[in-house]
């Protein structure tokens, strides 16, 4: 064999032997897997949180992610980095049809019965009455927090007082209307609803109604008061008389007992409805706009008269702050509506028929975690026991009292 042949022949075979190479290199062969370089057991970094003053909204605005946290950055969180506390099973701890459930004092559970016209306490699955005398159609129920009293409100516009110990009852102004009472127990105000817009006041009392004082003349305004006294007896009321700020702004401000001159606080959204944290330091507020699509979202804010309108943070959660509830100064529990049709903030009844999520939220840290249950409710009032162990709320369309444990 010539040599021309030979050299033909070894270049043949190497041309061969280069492309079935490249044709492993593109076709078969995997890419290497980057080595991992974070140390083990390293956390999260927490310290990028938003410093805008809001949370960008996670997975929990109107359609919870099931089985997982987000932070208040939109960060999923791993079920593995969560606690471990799996399907929730629900528990019906009242099977009346009740109106105004509350916790008492005493850690148990008052209601009315809207069909035998009596009051109820419930304690450990036994319930009890609280009294023999039945009041007949009675519409809502404002109970005191630290004694075993309350003020009675009828359809008609009749208000009573009653203290369930002594078995005293006193009959209240009928132009009395939206009762709140103060932390201690041992006092009222009220909005008081003359004929004339003079005689027009927001008013504190004993809880019986004797020693009337006038706080704050209403005027024209009476619709535009929330009465409510913070945990701390610093306000009693809020006031929405400021107005729009703009398109999607409005000024709130705070009522105190003697004429009191608070900062105002400025939201961003109308629709302003409240909630106190337990010390009356912290209010969670829910607002629209349309940022929002005019669906209602939460926020919080330092509410402290000496420091009104501090550390204010949307939380990326889209619910009414009445559907909230407290479990200390940082955490809150909310009901929070598993879908939302536009425009239901200033139209709240058509999430009428819609089913909720009960979310646990780090108002700190803007952590959601979703308390998954093994069943679905159109969730109406939430309330926490007196330890903090158990989750209560309301059904829309269904008679009774649900419990859960957190």
């Amino acid at each position: 064999m010539d040599k021309k042949r030979l050299i033909f022949i070894g270049i043949f075979a190497v041309a061969v032997i280069g492309i079935g190479y490249l044709m492993y290199a593109v076709f078969l062969k995997k890419s290497p897997t980057p080595l991992d370089t974070t140390p083990k057991g390293t956390a999260t970094d927490t310290n990028n949180l938003p410093t805008s003053g809001s949370f960008t909204k996670g997975g929990t605005t109107g359609g919870t992610q099931t089985g997982t946290g987000t932070t208040g950055g939109g960060n999923i969180v791993s079920p593995s980095a969560l606690p471990s506390s799996g399907i929730r099973k629900v528990s019906k701890v009242i099977e009346e049809n009740l109106i105004s459930p509350k916790i008492n004092s005493n850690g148990n559970v008052n209601f009315y019965n809207s069909i035998d016209g009596k009051f109820y306490t419930s304690s450990n699955g036994q319930t009890s009455e609280m009294s023999d005398q039945v009041f007949f159609n009675v519409e809502n129920v404002i109970w005191s927090g630290i004694k075993n009293e309350s003020i009675i409100e009828y359809p008609d516009g009749s208000n009573i007082y009653y203290n369930f110990d002594t078995k005293v009852q006193k009959t209240l102004p009928k132009h009395w209307e939206e009762f709140s009472f103060s932390s201690q127990g041992d006092q009222i105000v009220a909005k008081s609803i003359g004929l004339s817009p003079e005689n027009r006041w927001l008013v504190s009392s004993n809880a019986d109604g004797s020693n009337v004082t006038l706080l704050e003349p209403l005027g024209e305004n009476a619709d535009k008061v929330i009465v409510d006294w913070s945990p701390n007896k610093q306000i009693v009321g809020i006031s929405l008389v400021g107005g729009a700020v703009g398109i999607d702004r409005q000024e709130i401000f705070f009522v105190g007992q003697n004429g009191e001159n608070f900062k105002s606080l400025i939201a961003e959204g109308r629709g302003f409805e409240s909630n106190w944290s337990l010390s009356g330091d912290k209010l969670l507020y829910s607002v629209y706009s349309s940022r929002s699509e005019y669906k209602p979202e939460l926020w919080i804010v330092d509410s402290n008269v000496g420091n009104i309108g501090a550390n204010r943070k949307m939380l990326g959660i889209n619910t009414w702050a009445n559907k909230c509830t407290f479990g200390n100064e940082r955490n809150i529990y909310c009901a929070v509506p598993n879908s939302l049709p536009v425009g239901s903030g200033f139209s709240p009844e058509l999430a009428n028929t819609v089913n909720y999520t009960l979310v646990r939220i780090d108002t700190q840290t803007g952590l959601q975690v979703p308390l998954q249950m093994e069943e679905i409710h159109s969730i109406d009032k939430i309330f926490l026991s007196e330890d903090g162990g158990t989750l209560y709320f309301t059904d829309k369309f269904e008679a009774g009292l649900f419990s859960i444990s957190i």
